[in-house]
């Protein structure tokens, strides 16, 4: 049967005909192949122009239509419609649109006419070669996400939920409820915005329908109309929901004061928090980000921010019992810890480090450990021997001992302790501070074996015997390094530094000379001079060959040292010692310089020629470094050591050669901090528990190894944050030091110490000081809880995000955050709201944000970066009524006497009752002032503006300009689109208009609909409105879900890929290409395929073929062709 085709061109009243004339257009049509009628008429769309349609195609026998008037997105369906109607395929039809592609943007008529023949011929050549689709349905999944919690979200989902479809409603924040529930009352019949939304939030919250997914966001969506797969991202709450039941007792405990972002700032929260009273879901939540760097930074992992946060507080055995979670003795590295965290600081951004060292001494020296119960321990059976009680062992004993394995210290010394008994003297650490903390590490059951030696009184192999199941060697490093000078050996003043503390820590004072000159430069080096100094020798000299910058000491111990007489040598090296009659009478030394740096990191010291020089002394006390006494182990073949004495262990299990024995300490790392010895014995502590619970360790190496580097997005330090100076620590006096060995450092006073405690910034946010956790009686808190992916299948999304309020700070003629009260209007709304900070009464605040008394004068104005080409063109729509909302709540709450200026630019009252309420503001006796003003000054030029915020404009009313002081400002702020809304539109697959605000599909035919079939719009996403036209939206949107969910099929186009399998080369191009995931690979045949229920039609995989198999339905190239073709013979009959 041979093409009959019918022509159609619409006037479109005058749109089209008053540029093309369509008379011609449709005369020239008549002329063209296979067209058998042409026709005009005023309105196409209209019922008797499809009617003409239908008409022609019965009565004329038309196989083909071509209507020319609008564009396809506008009406294609509906002349579709008619065609199907008229009984021919739909799919036969073409539309010209010479509308927006030529009567709007041709001026000329007779070029547009010359344009509107060419385009028909076009679309008439190009049906010629139309083929008729099946017309395809899909199955639509009766459930129905709704994105947003706020107004228009609620009110969406009830109204679905109601109608009998599951809803999942999608919140980002912790409850829903949006803006309006910030407001306190609305406009214009001033009815308290909780009392209209908490009854929809409960009622949202208690509908078996709605299922409530707040904390989280849409990740992904997947699928097409009817079927969309979506991926939702769970946020951790980490507190449980339908657990918590809300009474606060968390919050009222919980250190971390953040600024209420509900409040708009105005109030402070707590880091576990609830936004308001009537939030729903009633549960709490905890605001986390990464762990604080402070927390990263220390070795053995204490939670550094919980700690001095509950210091802050006075609560000392809070504290002590969370730094004791990982430091066995707080109040010893309350005073020997070098501190790296204070180095990580970021308070050192602002002023100084917190110190985080003292703080910890203070909350130890304030909790009597005595009378502190000891945890409650389940026993088990597995025995653990422990080898050494210095740090590292301590800490393997006392952390094996909480998980309720039998533990026993086998200690060579009398007593416990190791290095921090006889390494660190009594000034810096007294022994009643230790023998305290290792008491109460035996409270637990800690068997002790003091006074027996490894490899003399018992073996590995013994201990074996006696059935302990792992051992853990902490042998240390009690050996010194020999500085191989001559007369090392040969003179009786010769005392390696580590015995000189050891005796002077057991007891044994003596003056070691009258002269003493120590060697070297770290912590063992001062400590044997101050102790030199305090055992009375009159001339005590250290020796060093770097600079003073190179000295791994401590400062605060060299500063000491110096104030105490000692003197120092640096850049210098020791070469002989001298004596005579068998004593020492001197040290030989030579100058150095520093050259390039060595191995450690630091300088190379390189000897001066010729500069030898000689310290007269009686003893000399090396200093140079210490090593592991390993001598127990010779002829031990299956325990492998390293060149330097040190048992060789895996790095991250520390398991050594031989499978049940474990170290850690100084005798596997050298010499090095208490707290470093305490991280690496915790490793010991969880691979032994693993080992003797059969867990391969291989496994667990590898899992530590491949751990991701810690987070490191944090708190954004305040803008006005305070410069603060840091405590001071009380010292003694360098007499009175020196005196005796009483501790040097006093610590803290208690004001000091929490204040101190107040610097910190909380840069994590939650210092998981588990308070929270201690005072639940519902037992809600996990703080252990982790991100969850949801994933669900609808049939509809509405996207109801809302909007942002405009941030004022950019214009900075109205002065926004130089004063703390010049306000942005939701920050208005915080003031008069019941739960906000003041209880809903209007407060202005002096500098330091404290509230005061009520404003006598405040000045209200309107369009703050809206109907501005600087910001925002547009009209927000709301701020005229609500500015009039806040001078009536003005005269309602301070009183008539207050004087109100409403600067305005243009008064928009469009709404139902909203002119009358404009008219009862004005009989209220608030003065209105028609001219946005130029300027909010600080500045006082008069005495009565001093004090006052000046508005500075012109009445344009009038032409008369003004200086207004007033008591407070407002401004009523724009709406804008959210700052997130492009990454939302880019999951959604839905545009941004030019004003930021989501596109819908035709402002006046679709505006609830989007360009993704199946996702519709609700409230301000889509742009500005009041809450009633939100509440309109929104219901307008849930109709438009259920009538998809309701129809239970929804047709889709058929114009959507294919590939011809006899030409497909199966190069899976397509499969990379497709968006869509809807091509798959036949590997039996080779060949690539389309899934017709994924494909939208988009042709990418058509445009890269290729070998040209793959093609779109009614897109495919020879139809293109023809169109192409029709346009060229056009312009050869009617000329360009």
């Amino acid at each position: 049967m041979s093409n009959r085709i019918g022509f159609y061109i619409c006037h479109c009243g005058v749109n089209i005909a008053g540029k093309v004339k369509v008379e011609e257009v449709a005369e020239f049509a008549r002329g063209l192949k296979n067209v058998v009628v042409a026709r005009d008429y005023k309105f196409m769309c209209s019922d008797p122009g499809q009617e003409m349609i239908e008409k022609d195609i019965r009565e004329q026998n038309l196989n083909r239509v071509v209507v020319a008037s609008c564009s396809p997105r506008l009406h294609e369906k509906t002349f579709q419609g008619a065609c199907q109607r008229g009984g021919i395929n739909p799919y036969l039809f073409q539309m010209a649109s010479v509308r927006e592609q030529v009567s709007w943007v041709t001026p000329d008529g007779t070029a547009a006419t010359r344009k509107a023949k060419s385009l028909a011929a076009a679309a008439i050549n190009r049906v010629n070669y139309h083929k008729g689709l099946v017309q395809r349905e899909v199955k639509v999944h009766p459930d129905v996400m709704v994105v947003g919690g706020g107004i228009a979200g609620m009110q969406a989902a009830l109204d679905i939920a109601n109608a009998g479809h599951k809803v999942y409603l999608v919140e980002r924040q912790t409850t829903i409820g949006g803006h309006m529930l910030q407001f306190d009352k609305t406009f214009p019949t001033l009815d308290c915005a909780a009392c209209i939304g908490t009854p929809k939030m409960v009622s949202v919250g208690q509908n078996a329908n709605i299922e409530l997914l707040t904390y989280s966001e849409v990740d992904e969506v997947s699928g097409f109309v009817g079927n969309y797969k979506v991926k939702v991202r769970r946020n951790p709450r980490y507190v449980k929901e339908g657990v918590c039941t809300g009474c606060g007792e968390c919050a009222l405990v919980c250190p971390v004061e953040r600024s209420s972002e509900w409040d708009e700032g105005l109030s402070k929260r707590k880091a576990i928090f609830r936004a308001f009273p009537q939030a729903v879901p009633i549960t709490y939540a905890i605001e986390k980000l990464d762990r604080a760097p402070c927390v990263i930074t220390c070795p053995a992992g204490v939670n550094v921010q919980g700690y001095v946060q509950l210091i802050g507080q006075g609560k000392y055995e809070q504290a002590v019992r969370l730094i004791m979670e990982r430091l066995p003795l707080p109040g010893v590295l309350g005073r020997v810890c070098p501190h790296p965290c204070e180095s990580q600081c970021r308070r050192l951004e602002v002023d100084q480090a917190i110190a985080i060292r003292d703080l910890k001494r203070h909350a130890a020296d304030r909790v009597d450990l005595e009378k502190l119960p000891a945890p409650k321990i389940v026993d088990r059976e597995e025995k653990v021997a422990v080898v050494g009680s210095g740090p590292a062992g301590l800490t393997v004993a006392y952390y094996l001992r909480l998980k309720g394995y039998r533990v026993t210290i086998f200690e060579a010394l009398d007593c416990l302790g190791g290095m921090l008994r006889v390494g660190i003297p009594d000034y810096r650490l007294p022994p009643e501070i230790l023998n305290k903390e290792i008491d109460y590490l035996l409270k637990t059951g800690i068997e002790v074996k003091s006074g027996v030696r490894l490899g003399v009184d018992f073996t590995l192999d013994s201990l074996k015997e006696r059935g302990f199941n792992a051992i853990f060697l902490g042998t240390g490093a009690h050996d010194t390094m020999k500085m191989k000078v001559p007369g090392e050996d040969e003179f009786k003043g010769v005392i390696d530094a580590v015995e000189f503390l050891r005796r002077v820590n057991l007891g044994l004072r003596e003056r070691p000379g009258n002269r003493v000159t120590i060697i070297g430069g770290g912590n063992v080096a001062i400590d044997a001079a101050r102790a030199a100094k305090r055992l009375g020798s009159d001339e005590v000299t250290i020796v060093y060959r770097r600079s003073r910058d190179e000295m791994p000491a401590y400062p605060e111990e060299i500063e000491g040292a110096l104030a105490e007489g000692v003197k120092m040598h640096f850049l210098t090296a020791p070469i002989r010692i001298q004596g005579s009659n068998g004593g020492t009478t001197g040290l030989e030394c030579l100058k150095t310089e520093l050259s390039t740096p060595d191995a450690s990191g630091r300088r190379r010291p390189v000897p001066v020629e010729g500069s030898e020089f000689v310290i007269d002394c009686d003893v000399v006390i090396p200093a140079i470094g210490q090593m592991p006494d390993v001598k127990w182990a010779d002829g031990l073949a299956d325990l492998a050591l390293s060149p330097l004495s040190t048992y060789v262990v895996n790095p991250y299990t520390m398991q050594s050669t031989i499978p049940n024995v474990f170290a850690a300490g100084d005798s596997v790392s050298g010499p090095a901090t208490v707290v470093e010895a305490i991280a690496a014995g915790h490793k010991a502590v969880e691979a032994i528990h693993c080992y003797l619970n059969g867990q391969d360790l291989d496994k667990l190496a590898e899992k530590l190894e491949d751990q991701a580097p810690p987070g490191r997005h944090w708190n954004d330090i305040p803008e006005n944050t305070l410069i603060e100076k840091r405590a001071a620590v009380r010292h003694r006096t360098a007499k009175e030091s020196v005196a005796g060995f009483d501790e040097v450092d006093l610590g803290f006073v208690e004001e000091d110490a929490r204040k101190e405690a107040s610097r910190c910034l909380n840069c994590g946010i939650c210092s998981e000081c588990m308070e929270c956790v201690r005072v639940c009686e519902a037992k809600a808190v996990n703080h252990q809880a982790e991100e969850q992916i949801r994933e669900v299948q609808v049939g509809s999304i509405i996207l109801a995000t809302g909007y942002d309020l405009f941030d004022p700070t950019p214009m900075k003629q109205f002065g926004y955050g130089r004063s703390p009260n010049i306000l942005t209007s939701l920050e208005f709304e915080r003031l008069n709201n019941a739960t906000g900070p003041t209880s809903g009464k209007i407060l202005m605040r002096d500098d330091n944000g404290k509230f005061t008394r009520p404003p006598e004068s405040v000045a209200i104005i309107h369009c703050v970066g809206s109907r501005d080409t600087n910001y925002h063109e547009y009209c927000s729509r709301v701020c005229c009524m609500y500015a009039l909302k806040y001078g009536h709540l003005l005269r309602d709450k301070v009183g008539h006497h207050t004087k109100i200026y409403d600067y305005y630019i243009d008064m928009r009252c469009y709404g139902k009752g909203y002119e009358e309420f404009y008219r009862r503001c004005q009989e209220e006796g608030i003065t209105f002032v028609r001219g946005k003003p130029a300027e909010v000054s600080l500045q006082a030029t008069t005495p009565e503006e001093q004090g006052k915020l000046v508005v500075i404009g012109e009445d344009t009313l009038i032409g008369r300009r003004f200086r207004t002081p007033v008591d407070m400002v407002v401004l009523c702020a724009a709406m804008q689109s959210r700052e997130d809304t492009a990454d939302v539109g880019r999951v959604f697959g839905v545009n941004q208009g030019a004003d930021g605000f989501f596109l819908e599909e035709h402002p006046k035919l679709g505006p609830l609909n989007t360009a993704t079939d199946g996702v519709f719009l609700a409230g301000a996403c889509q742009g500005p409105k009041d809450i009633p036209d939100t509440v309109a939206q929104a219901s307008g949107a849930a109709v438009k879900s259920l009538q998809l969910a309701t129809l239970g099929r929804v047709p889709v186009s058929s114009t959507i890929s294919w590939i011809d399998p006899d030409v497909c080369a199966g190069c899976q191009t397509c499969i990379n290409l497709c968006a869509y995931s809807a091509i798959e690979f036949d590997e039996r045949r080779g060949v690539s395929v389309v899934n017709e229920a994924l494909c939208k039609g988009c042709g990418s995989c058509s445009g890269f073929c290729p070998s040209g198999a793959a093609q779109v339905r009614h897109f495919n190239e020879r139809q293109i062709f023809a169109e192409l073709e029709g346009v060229m013979d056009a312009l050869a009959q009617v000329g360009t």
